[in-house]
């Protein structure tokens, strides 16, 4: 039975392999993107996440069964954290209505092997309680700073996206409606947001000092679409919550044995 899907950022990198595989295989695609895709719209504002939704909705004639949301962007200005973070969950969480009518509703999201790196906990904290006017007016600062500092609004707004995969599929608006939610933290991808870093050996020895990758380096879009597929497939049942770092081996060469230590003795 075909399901249908919303993918955002379905105009290039991720997102465009994810709809262009979903096709091939037969699923109905709503794509949306700022151009060049079934909804065109802009995640950076409220009104334009809301006009995406209800068109979805509209597309979807009232019932979604999955979404996958791969849109971002990795810039140093204060409109990173309203598309990676507040154009992601509020639009899933306006979506939820006809999510719920699905007999197998699934959602995924797209975060980062960023999520790691240094990041500004007052960001990541505004983000959190659904502020947006604060968490941007700080990357605004951190932005006034020059590049090298203003970095760090990517990096948060995959933290605070990735926490907030945590906290909200537990709820009862997602695992209590039979919802799972997840994320991908991807390593390094070979895509046109990545394509400026990787064109130097300068840029790509940085890349990999910060993302190491011992398992077949730099990956393609197709090995982050693949998960994301099996995610909002009927077949994922229970797994909830779960940041699934598809890197290469980063995130082990990086952390190590850490991510137990929550439950060792302090």
């Amino acid at each position: 039975m075909t399901r249908t899907y919303i993918v955002t950022g379905s105009a290039s990198g991720i997102g465009a392999t994810t709809a262009e595989m979903l096709r091939a295989r037969g699923e109905k695609v709503i794509g949306i993107d700022l151009r060049n895709a079934d909804i065109e719209a802009d995640l950076s504002t409220p009104s334009g996440r809301q006009n995406a939704a209800g068109r979805a909705i509209e597309l979807a004639e009232g019932r979604v069964d999955a979404v996958i949301a791969c849109a971002g962007i990795s810039a140093p200005i204060p409109a990173t954290i309203s598309v990676n973070f507040f154009g992601v969950t509020e639009l899933l969480t306006a979506l939820l209505p006809a999510l719920s009518k699905s007999d197998a509703p699934r959602a995924a999201v797209v975060s980062s092997m960023a999520s790691l790196q240094p990041n500004s906990p007052e960001m990541v904290e505004a983000a959190l309680a659904g502020d947006e006017e604060k968490a941007v007016a700080i990357a605004a600062e951190l932005a006034a700073q020059g590049p090298e500092i203003g970095y760090l609004v990517y990096p948060s707004s995959k933290r605070a996206l990735s926490r907030w995969v945590r906290r909200a599929s537990i709820t009862p608006e997602w695992a209590g409606a039979g919802i799972p939610l997840n994320a991908v933290a991807p390593g390094t991808v070979v895509t046109p947001m990545t394509a400026q870093l990787l064109a130097t050996p300068e840029g790509t020895t940085m890349v990999d000092a910060a993302v190491p990758m011992p398992l077949n380096y730099h990956q393609p879009p197709e090995s982050i679409a693949a998960l994301l597929l099996w995610l909002t497939s009927v077949e994922n049942t229970h797994l909830a919550g779960q940041v699934i770092y598809d890197d290469g081996g980063a995130d082990a060469t990086l952390r190590g044995d850490d991510i137990w230590s929550w439950a060792d003795a302090r």
